[in-house]
């Protein structure tokens, strides 16, 4: 998996990235960064971590409102497990919290996610 350096918000973050997704990933960043941009602008919101809040719910929001009335459940790419859980299987509510434990460690003292 590539590691790739992505700024969003002004903020420097370093990325997993399977081979071959680089694309698909820019347009995710680019989507988040002018997301939370125009959250930030709107001059109502300014904790970094609400931003990022709103702005998650509004693409969720989008994306639901493309598919059917009831989104198909996240993918995250993940390494496998020893359950030899592979890299593409639909996670459960608890390996989203999960996420969220470890992208609230990585933002250290910038503020929980959540």
């Amino acid at each position: 998996m590539k590691q790739l350096e992505v700024s969003i918000l002004g903020q420097v973050y370093m990325l997993g990235c399977p081979e071959g997704g680089e694309k698909l990933l820019a347009a995710a960043v680019a989507a988040v960064d002018h997301e939370m941009s125009s959250i930030r602008n709107s001059g109502k919101v300014k904790a970094r971590e609400r931003i990022a809040v709103l702005a998650a719910l509004n693409l969720a929001y989008q994306l639901a409102e493309r598919g059917s009335a009831a989104p198909a459940p996240a993918r995250y790419p993940v390494q496998p497990h020893a359950t030899g859980q592979r890299e593409d299987e639909t996670h459960t509510a608890a390996d989203v919290d999960a996420l969220v434990r470890r992208i609230d460690a990585a933002l250290g003292d910038d503020g929980k996610l959540l």
